[in-house]
């Protein structure tokens, strides 16, 4: 058990087994990454994670088109024909999705004249297999595709038709999910197919939570993503893959649900959300979830002391990791402009962590 790779001490925790330390795994911003190249004086982004002993879960995005895509990647239109732009915040630099495509439909027979949805055929699964293999290189844990329901629906739609159409227009959102589902599936059983033993965890986004509340109601999640999300969820278990489930913001009442579907990891416990309480999901779904993220990134991680930040990893540690099933990291990305020495923090105090 001793000095275990990154991937199999991912792997140990994901099924409860033994390990000879926490993992620690890193999603952060370019800018972030950039300084953690100035600060080991490495350029390729794995060897980073290596030098650093960072329990990388690698991000295996497919290309459409000749073109490489990844959630952070802007300019120029998406695979599902939404319009992007680039705007500074501050030291970052954000996508925005711009100009709705689908803003103005009312019918489900319009989706018919919509002519940018993606072919699963164009994506680069060689390349996909090309990267996953470079990070098993690494012997790195891998995670990949990002696919999603609500969140591409909300793309293509708008936030704000979005969240009416929940409401006003269920059968147009369910029509529409419904396509945005088809596609994803035929791709999603290429990358199982084609990755094989290459691709470990599949990563499923769909926001539902906000601060301080859910985004949308539960009926409604149960009405139109449930069921879809079970049945990638089996898919998924059917090839032996973990399934990863995002979505930020207050969602306790959504995790029974999710647990019903078959997800296996829970990301990225927004705690400080009403209901989020890292000891409290343990003892409630501790058994059912293994726990990826909750190092506290609005405050803590960008704008704390060096000694704040152990704190914060500890009290993860202590509480999410209560006899294992955690995976320690920062809850969302590490924003630019956080120190390196907060990072680093994180890292070495999940590294030499004792209980």
């Amino acid at each position: 058990m001793d000095n275990m790779t990154p991937k199999e001490r991912i792997w140990a925790t994901i099924n409860r087994q033994p390990v000879d330390r926490p993992p620690v795994d890193l999603w952060c911003t370019p800018e972030v990454l950039d300084s953690l190249r100035k600060y080991t004086s490495l350029q390729d982004e794995m060897a980073v994670y290596n030098k650093l002993g960072i329990d990388k879960i690698v991000w295996i995005f497919p290309g459409y088109g000749g073109r490489f895509f990844d959630p952070n990647d802007s300019g120029e239109i998406t695979m599902w024909g939404v319009p992007t732009r680039m705007v500074k915040a501050g030291l970052a630099t954000y996508q925005e999705y711009i100009d709705p495509p689908i803003a103005d439909y009312m019918d489900p027979s319009e989706l018919l004249g919509y002519h940018s949805w993606p072919d699963p055929d164009k994506f680069d699964y060689a390349g996909a297999k090309a990267l996953a293999k470079e990070a098993r290189s690494w012997n790195f844990a891998t995670i990949g595709p990002w696919i999603s329901h609500f969140e591409i629906y909300c793309q293509m739609r708008g936030l704000e038709n979005a969240l009416m159409d929940t409401l006003a227009n269920p059968d147009f959102l369910d029509a529409t999910v419904e396509r945005i589902d088809a596609i994803q599936t035929v791709m999603l059983e290429r990358m199982l197919t084609e990755l094989k033993d290459e691709l470990d965890i599949v990563f499923i986004s769909d926001d539902m939570g906000m601060q301080d509340s859910m985004l949308i109601s539960l009926d409604s999640w149960e009405t139109h993503f449930k069921h879809r999300l079970k049945n990638w969820c089996d898919l998924i278990h059917s090839y032996g893959k973990k399934v990863l489930y995002h979505t930020d913001g207050a969602v306790l009442p959504l995790i029974p649900g999710l647990i019903e579907c078959g997800i296996d990891i829970l990301n990225p416990i927004q705690h400080v959300c009403p209901g989020m309480d890292r000891a409290n999901l343990k003892e409630q779904y501790g058994k059912d979830l293994i726990f990826h993220g909750g190092v506290e990134n609005q405050r803590t991680l960008p704008m704390g002391t060096v000694g704040e930040v152990i704190d914060e990893t500890r009290k993860c540690l202590e509480t999410l990791g209560k006899d294992g099933g955690y995976i320690c990291c920062s809850c969302h990305n590490a924003q630019a402009g956080t120190p390196v020495e907060n990072i680093l923090a994180m890292i070495d105090t999940v590294k030499t962590y004792r209980k």
